[in-house]
């Protein structure tokens, strides 16, 4: 294996891009490569630990898994503890423009300098171990947290649970979002599959917050916390978050706990009106951490704060979010069933002369279940994201076609994003999305 060079001083661009490439090409990336980079077993990221001294023991966490909203929320929680004035570790995953997006203490992300560090101090455990692109930025995330002395880390999982290398967390909290279908490859056909990998993160007594009740699913959370003598809440049986009216740069809602008005005209930084249930998930989430040690939970001003600079706090990009006006330009990372059929329905109340969709997606989605969601009275802009993983542009011009979706193919994301402004009127509405990764090479351009 070829080694990254050491440097003691400031990395240039130059030598960060070939440490980046050294990461992708030798530790698979399942955001890159989909199925080979995936792994189905702790060892690896246990074996990193050992060698690492265990720093995940070092600093309190709260653990989010779920198919939906579980981002949203973690970077809710975040500017929650940001607020009231912790030293904040936040891991998610993937990153839209930065690596480093995936690990941030107090909103600001990892410098290059330490993860270059990190990589070479440690590349004979990688050369013996062969961990996975995920396994490694998890280990450097833990690594980081405890050199940093976090008082308190907001960890993401990947894919799953029960086998995500997350896992090896003993948190304060777990939570679980919404479960819908996605990667059924790993996590199994039904819902109730995937429940059960999901329910993987709830651990011997720690309490759980499911995000909200979903009749099919909801035994098997249950289940799962009585084996375990894990108290189980449903945030929704407690807290409604209710829309009020559209902001600039995101929304206001009204907050209501235990059938009474709690908190009114709360203003949320996030736009998108999927966040009311991850805001509830949030919130029922810090009452239940508050109330184990102590702290008040019913905070209003606090938590005014907090939400309403989650996105400025923590770095939280790509949900419902506004990339221009005349014509109004809306990007977001939702590209599941259920993520998308939220956005439609959002996007479907605006008013506007045309739609115009730029369009990418990944080789294994299933496009029978996706694409039926979109609108046929729309014009398709189809590209290819440029990751190995992109599903060819005409492939999906055609897979489309099939449920009546019309539009031309073009040769990159960027292309595609200029076309829809040239054509678009300026009372249109463009989308962005059906990819993470076509809305991240949007927002690097812009």
């Amino acid at each position: 294996m070829k080694h990254v060079a050491r440097t003691h001083t400031s990395l240039d661009e130059g030598q960060w891009q070939a440490l980046l490439q050294w990461l992708y090409a030798q530790l698979p990336m399942y955001q890159r490569q989909g199925a080979p980079a995936m792994k189905k077993d702790l060892t690896p990221i246990r074996q990193l630990m050992d060698r690492l001294g265990h720093p995940h023991r070092q600093w309190p966490a709260i653990h989010v898994a779920g198919t939906n909203g579980k981002g949203s929320v973690s970077h809710m929680l975040a500017a929650l503890f940001q607020a009231m004035g912790w030293r904040t570790g936040l891991y998610t995953s993937p990153h839209l423009l930065d690596f480093r997006e995936r690990i941030r203490v107090d909103g600001q992300m990892v410098a290059r300098e330490w993860v270059h560090r990190f990589v070479h101090t440690h590349q004979s455990a990688f050369t013996s171990i062969r961990p996975s692109f995920f396994e490694i930025s998890v280990a450097m995330a833990f690594q980081y947290f405890a050199e940093r002395q976090v008082d308190m880390a907001i960890v993401e999982t990947g894919l799953g649970g029960r086998l995500d290398s997350t896992n090896i967390l003993q948190p304060h909290v777990s939570v679980i979002t919404h479960i819908g279908k996605d990667h059924q490859q790993f996590l199994g056909e039904t819902l109730e599959q995937i429940a059960a990998e999901k329910a993987g993160i709830i651990k011997r007594g720690c309490p759980v917050v499911v995000g909200q009740r979903q009749p099919s699913i909801d035994v098997v959370f249950c289940r799962k916390a009585q084996q375990l003598n894990a108290p189980i809440t449903f945030a929704t049986d407690t807290w409604k978050v209710r829309f009020r009216k559209t902001a600039e740069a995101g929304q206001y809602v009204d907050i209501w706990h235990a059938g009474q008005l709690w908190l009114p005209n709360l203003y949320l930084d996030l736009g998108g009106r999927y966040q009311l249930k991850n805001l509830a998930t949030a919130l029922a989430t810090w009452k239940q951490w508050a109330t184990m040690q102590g702290i008040d939970w019913a905070d209003k001003a606090l938590i005014r704060q907090a939400m309403g600079q989650v996105r400025t706090t923590t770095g939280l990009r790509g949900r419902w979010e506004v990339l221009g006006q005349n014509p109004l330009i809306i990007g977001d990372v939702a590209h599941n069933v259920d993520g998308l059929a939220a956005v439609w329905r959002q996007l479907q109340a605006l008013p506007y002369q045309t739609l115009h969709v730029v369009l990418g997606m990944v080789r294994d989605k299933r496009l029978e279940e996706v694409l039926p969601l979109f609108p046929r009275a729309a014009h398709y802009y189809f590209t290819c994201p440029d990751i190995p993983r992109g599903l060819d542009a005409k492939q999906l011009q055609r897979a489309a076609a099939t449920f009546g979706l019309r539009g031309e193919v073009w040769p990159s994301v960027v292309a595609a994003y200029e076309a829809a402004k040239a054509t678009a009127g300026k009372s249109d509405l463009i989308f962005v999305g059906g990819s993470t990764f076509v809305l991240a090479e949007i927002l690097a351009r812009l």
